[in-house]
This record gives structure tokens, C-alpha cells and sequence, in this order.
């Protein structure tokens, strides 16, 4: 959902019948309508000033009139006649028959303020005859004692009721609901928030909380569309291609010069001829294999968590990424949430199985670099590439010792890539940054609050060389894709429990030593990679 910027324009194509028979006027607003007309109307909204329409209506003699018609009045169901002015001289529009007595084409032009036009464009709001029902029936000294009302939403669609909770806060959202669903029926969904600008706690223990009530319409996301489908499609496809790529750039020491000299090479112009790279497309194959099957059986722990919890979930956008295969996949919630535990076990269910998977799979990939069984499927690559991690330089220098790491290329099975792609990406996703899993985790556990603070911390560090050369590119495509906060849980203010922050932590430290490269002196002194060759 959007909003009209404070200086753009604004094409409307106005037909009688849709307006007679489509738009209904439920706030003051302004209605046009002529039988037989047809025309385009253009908006340009100005701040600190009305609204300016300008339309032109084309008749069979292409001729066209100027006017202004101001709003004077309601249109509604019952025909309530809707006022205007034209050239100073008032014309009677009524709703039940729309047509106006003039003969001949008409060219209007009338203004009202942005906050009409917004009403209008904006989503449908709750109807106040629905609030009065709702503080009568719902709220009282045995629920929730509401002391104010304020805007709630995106665009102020909804309500917010503020005051003093009479009980403990589940078994009053509880029952809210139930009562809700019985007066309104299937027509609102009732969210319990934290009070905005809260002075103290709750005297019962906890944050103070407020209700807020919206729409279903308004409030759960919209259906996935045909377009939708084609685009994670073509992502799909592309990411297949970025897995085969970086499987075939495995193989460095083994491809033609003209292939290695033409993409290392930055004054290299004349491309090669690219059919020299068909024959390691089968051997590159394993590899693709295994960095795609990381990010696939990623989004399977996302659907197997939120299966059980009868949770929507998007189809995954898979991002291509040359130098790891791919940055993941973009999956959004397609039903709103119970509350912040769930939040949180879907959020970690897709990293947890992600980094279990490419863990194994670099643990028995350091055990086939050792073991002379596997020389035939190692590939050579230079040992820099230890240095791109703490934590999984230290377990390769562990595991496959001084003599091995301490030289300008290492022998690895493929395996070992594969592993390390899926742990850097997991890594990656799993930074407390907006819809990141990291940052819904985090937003799950400790709240908007902590998570805003922790973001900014997050790009901190990125831009001081977190992930390496990965930072930057992974930054810029959070800020595009991935910076806004998730919305809130039905039951936005239960806690999550000590274990799981506590498991949200841990995981917090391991990205951290994953992400952070060794610098040379720490490089040299512990025998990862050869420094001095570089």
C-alpha cells in the first residue's frame, strides 16, 4: 500500500456508469458524473493547499469547457444530492441518477484537500458504528477499561483503544476475540500491542498493553499473483545459473588460460570463446548441486515450521549471487501471525536447517581433503579463502593442518565450497535487519525497539568489513529488499521465553565468527593461508 507524494499527478479516467454503479461515498468526497461522459481528470496535490483536479471530457465534436466544482456535500445510497460549482453558478448532481441536465461536453475542474483524497484512495476504515458496538459489547471493568482512542495502522485505518487492563493480559485477548468474532462476525482482527509512548510498566507486571483493531482486508496480505509466480520462477532460473557458475569457477586451475586471463584480467576486451567452458559444466554440477540444495532445504525448514502452526508462507524469491550461488530467498508471511513465538521458531526453523546441512556438509568435506581416497575430486584453491572466516578458517586449520593451509593453494573436495557458500549465506540471513530471519527473530524476541538500536549497529559493521567483500553488496540489496520492520503479531506482547533468546544469542555469536575475516598478522601467527605470497 502507498501514498500520494505531496507533488505528483494523478490520472483518472471517469465513465458514468462505474460511478453509479461501483464507487461508494462513505466520507465527504466528491463525485462527478454526467450520462454519457467520458474524460481523464488530473491530480496535482500541492502541500499546505487543496487539491487541484483538472478535467477534460471529449464529445463527438472534440470540443472542450473549462469549470471548478468544490465539494458542498455527502453523496451516499439514499440519493442525497451532492452540490458543486461551475463558473459560479451551483449544478444538482444526485447519486441515484447520475447524469447533469447540461447538454454538451463538460470539462470540470474541482479541488478538495489531501486528507479527502486520501480517505478516499487510502484503505477502507473501520466504520465508526462498529467502534461504538465494540466498546459497548467488548471492553469494561472486567476486560479492559478504555480511556482514549487514537489512529492505528500504516494510515491511520484503524483504532487503537488505550486504558487500564483488568486481568491477565492472554486471557483478556482471549476473550476479546472470541467476543469479537460473535458481535462483528469475520470482519476485524484484534491485535494486542504494546502502549505507544507508555510512562511505566504494568502494575501486574510487564509492558502495558492497547488493543488495535483493522480491517481483515486491510490487515492480511493479499493473495500471490500470476506475476508474482513468474518472477520467483525467472529468479529460480537464475539462481540455478549463479550455482553452475560458481561450481565451474571451482575449477580455476583447470580451465584455459583465455577463459581465467578474460575474467581476472580487467584489461582483457576481446571475450573468449565461451564454448571452452562446456566441458567442466558437467563437473561443476556437484557443486551447483550443493549450494542449490542448502538454499532449497533452507526455505523446507520455513514451510515445515509453520505447517503445524497453520501459517501462510509466500513463495520463496531466490536471489542469484555469482560469488556464493545466492543471497537466499525473500519469503513473506501470507496470514498474520498468532503471536512473537511463533514469529521466532519460523524465523530460526530455515538458518537452523540451512547451517545444520552445510556445516555437515564442510565437516566431510575437510575428511575427504585428508583423506587419500579422495585426491581424485579435490580442486585446487588459493588458500586466501580460509581467510575470509574465523571460525571456518580455524576448523580447516584444525582439520587439515599447518603444512596443508600454510601454501599458496589448498587441496579441498568440493564439498568443502559447497559447505561454505551455505554457511556464509545462513550467516548472512541470519543478521537482526528488518525481514532478514535474524531481524524477526529478533524483533520476536526483544521487540521493534531493541531490533532498530541493534540495525544500526548491524550496518556499523558491515561497513567497517564484516562478511569481507560480501559486505557491501549484501547491504545494499537489505536496504533495497529487506529494511522494513515485519508487522505485528495478533498477540504482539507475550513473551518468548529466557530459552529462546538465549538460543538467539548463541546464534548472534557464531555470525559474528563466521562473517569475520582473519586479518594478515592473525592469518600468519595461526598458519591460515601463505600472507606473504598475496
Amino acid at each position: 500500500m502507498t501514498t500520494l507524494p505531496s507533488s505528483s499527478f494523478l490520472n483518472l479516467q471517469f465513465r458514468s456508469h462505474l460511478i453509479s454503479s461501483k464507487l461508494e461515498l462513505r466520507v465527504r468526497s466528491v463525485a462527478i458524473a454526467r450520462r454519457n461522459w467520458r474524460g481523464v481528470c488530473l491530480c496535482k496535490l500541492r502541500p499546505g493547499r487543496p487539491v487541484s483536479f483538472r478535467c477534460r471530457s471529449f464529445g463527438s465534436n472534440d470540443n472542450e469547457e473549462e469549470g471548478r466544482i468544490r465539494d458542498q456535500g455527502k453523496a451516499g445510497e439514499d440519493g442525497e444530492e451532492l452540490s458543486s460549482e461551475r463558473n459560479s453558478s451551483p449544478t444538482s448532481v444526485s447519486s441515484k441518477a447520475p447524469g447533469i441536465s447540461s447538454e454538451g461536453p463538460l470539462f470540470s475542474s474541482f479541488q478538495i484537500d489531501s486528507v479527502k483524497l486520501r480517505d478516499l484512495l487510502g484503505p477502507e476504515k473501520v466504520d465508526q458504528s462498529d467502534v461504538k458496538l465494540i466498546k459497548e459489547k467488548l471492553f469494561g471493568y472486567s476486560t479492559f477499561w478504555v480511556t482514549k482512542e487514537e489512529p492505528f495502522g500504516d494510515l491511520g485505518e484503524g483504532i487503537l483503544f488505550l486504558g487500564n487492563l483488568r486481568g491477565k493480559r492472554e486471557d483478556v485477548f482471549a476473550k476479546l476475540q472470541k467476543q469479537l468474532r460473535e458481535v462483528t462476525g469475520d470482519k476485524y482482527n484484534l491485535f494486542m500491542v504494546e502502549e505507544p509512548n507508555s510512562e511505566g510498566p504494568d502494575p501486574r507486571g510487564g509492558p502495558r498493553v492497547s488493543f488495535g483493531l483493522l480491517r481483515k482486508e486491510v490487515s492480511e496480505p493479499g493473495p500471490t499473483t500470476l506475476w508474482q509466480y513468474v518472477i520467483s520462477v525467472i529468479l529460480f532460473v537464475l539462481t540455478i545459473a549463479s550455482c553452475v557458475e560458481l561450481g565451474i569457477a571451482s575449477q580455476i586451475s583447470s580451465l584455459p588460460p583465455e577463459i581465467v586471463k578474460y575474467f581476472t584480467d580487467p584489461n582483457a576486451t576481446e571475450p573468449p570463446d565461451m564454448q571452452l567452458l562446456l566441458p567442466f559444466v558437467e563437473s561443476a554440477l556437484p557443486l551447483a548441486y550443493g549450494v542449490l540444495g542448502v538454499q532449497l532445504f533452507h526455505e523446507v525448514g520455513h514451510f515445515l515450521a509453520a505447517f503445524p502452526k497453520r501459517v501462510k508462507l509466500s513463495i520463496p524469491y531466490f536471489i542469484p549471487n555469482i560469488t556464493l550461488g545466492g543471497f537466499g530467498a525473500i519469503t513473506q508471511f501470507k496470514s498474520i501471525l498468532p503471536d512473537r513465538k511463533t514469529l521466532f521458531d519460523i524465523s530460526m526453523a530455515g538458518p537452523l536447517a540451512a547451517g545444520a546441512l552445510s556445516f555437515s556438509m564442510f565437516c566431510v568435506g575437510l575428511l575427504l581433503s585428508s583423506s587419500p581416497a579422495g585426491t581424485e575430486d579435490l580442486v585446487q584453491v588459493p588458500s586466501m579463502l580460509f581467510q575470509g572466516s574465523l571460525l571456518l578458517g580455524l576448523i580447516s586449520r584444525a582439520t587439515l593442518g599447518y603444512t596443508a593451509m600454510h601454501a599458496a593453494t589448498v587441496s579441498i573436495h568440493p564439498l568443502v565450497i559447497a559447505g561454505w557458500c551455505g554457511l556464509t549465506t545462513t550467516a548472512f540471513n541470519m543478521l537482526p535487519v528488518g525481514c532478514l530471519d535474524g531481524g524477526r527473530a529478533m524483533q520476536a524476541a526483544f521487540g521493534k525497539r531493541v531490533l532498530a538500536g541493534v540495525m544500526l549497529t548491524t550496518y556499523c559493521l558491515l561497513g567497517f568489513g564484516l562478511g569481507g567483500e560480501m559486505s557491501i553488496p549484501w547491504a545494499l540489496y537489505v536496504l533495497i529488499c529487506q529494511r522494513e520492520f515485519e508487522k505485528p503479531c495478533l498477540n504482539d506482547v507475550t513473551d518468548v521465553g529466557a530459552w529462546r533468546r538465549s538460543a538467539l544469542i548463541v546464534a548472534l555469536v557464531l555470525v559474528v565468527f563466521t562473517l569475520l575475516p582473519l586479518w594478515d598478522e592473525l592469518a600468519e601467527e595461526l598458519g591460515v593461508g601463505l600472507v606473504t605470497t598475496f
